[in-house]
């Protein structure tokens, strides 16, 4: 359906296909629906890793000359990322926990990320200020990603940029499919670019090719008013912030954009413009919204990661 996007508001229901043509879609029934394409995750805007040094730090070369920039500080999940849940209704769906004796979230360096991979694994490669990039791993050292308008096939420290990285198979909670037609279809859309897309971002594409639920396609769900999913961001222990949405495709774009922003900046926006309010006791909940719409951003701007679906 990505080279049906620039027609969408053109098309009536009936005209729209209801169902996967992989036939893995086998839910409770057609919700597909008309999706209003704005901007794209933009990785040509993101700002790349400092170059390393000898000794792994950040800057020029010593010189002997001039103050020298401090080193690159260790990649921490804790610090910069946003600990959230998602739900469907009163299922939760996907959940990003730092809690006690949890090692999911920890980072390794590409090389040895290699060892801890199998045929069929998400993978995430995160750094801080940058939008999360996911891939499938295929074997013989390589994964299939979404990238720059474009589906290729890559060797995995290639694709990392330098960036640490992760398996991710348990933070979306569907069922997978087995391994091998996880990889069959990540290769089948191998040089798939453009109009041809149906995935907004690298998440929305390897978690298809993982789960083959329509919701992660562009347009996979009707938006009819009912906002029935939910990001509920952890703001403390016992504090916590919902945001509601129309559909799953939404909601990733807005995980998305507080992964790239950082944990920081996230809770800033919150106490700033929501003001979330103290909970009652036993209840977690603090608040809940829905997120007001945006502005759509002019031609070639740079709001998000360029590696989804085009205008």
């Amino acid at each position: 359906m990505g080279n049906q996007v620039e027609k969408l508001t053109h098309l009536s229901y009936k005209e729209v296909p209801t169902a996967d043509p992989t036939g893995m879609d086998r839910d409770d029934g057609p919700r597909i629906g008309v999706s209003y394409i704005f901007s794209n995750d933009d990785e040509d805007a993101e700002p790349q890793p400092p170059a390393q040094g000898p000794e792994g730090g950040g800057g020029v070369p010593d010189c002997g000359e001039g103050p020298q920039l401090p080193a690159a500080q260790p990649y921490d999940p804790r610090l910069h990322e946003v600990e959230c849940s998602v739900f469907y209704r009163d299922e939760c769906i996907y959940q990003k926990s730092f809690a006690p004796g949890s090692a999911a979230l920890s980072t390794y360096t590409p090389e040895n990320l290699l060892n801890k991979c199998n045929p069929g694994d998400l993978v995430e490669f995160v750094s801080q200020a940058q939008y999360p990039h996911w891939a499938v791993y295929v074997g013989n050292f390589q994964v299939v990603h979404l990238h720059r308008l474009e589906v290729s096939n890559s060797f995995l420290t290639d694709a990392s940029q330098g960036r640490r990285g992760r398996v991710v198979n348990d933070l979306y909670r569907y069922k997978p499919l087995s391994p091998s037609a996880v990889v069959r279809n990540a290769l089948a859309h191998v040089g798939a670019k453009e109009r041809e897309l149906s995935w907004r971002n690298s998440e929305s594409f390897a978690a298809w090719c993982r789960y083959g639920k329509r919701e992660f396609k562009i347009g996979g769900e009707l938006r009819i008013g009912k906002q029935p999913y939910r990001l509920q961001i952890q703001l403390s222990a016992q504090r916590s912030h919902t945001l509601e949405f129309q559909s799953l495709e939404d909601l990733i774009m807005e995980k998305r954009r507080n992964d790239q922003i950082g944990r920081a900046a996230v809770l800033q926006e919150l106490a700033m413009h929501l003001h979330p309010a103290e909970p009652d006791e036993g209840d977690s909940d603090a608040a809940r919204t829905t997120p007001p719409p945006r502005r759509p951003p002019e031609p070639g701007s740079e709001e998000e990661e360029g590696d989804g679906a085009a205008h």
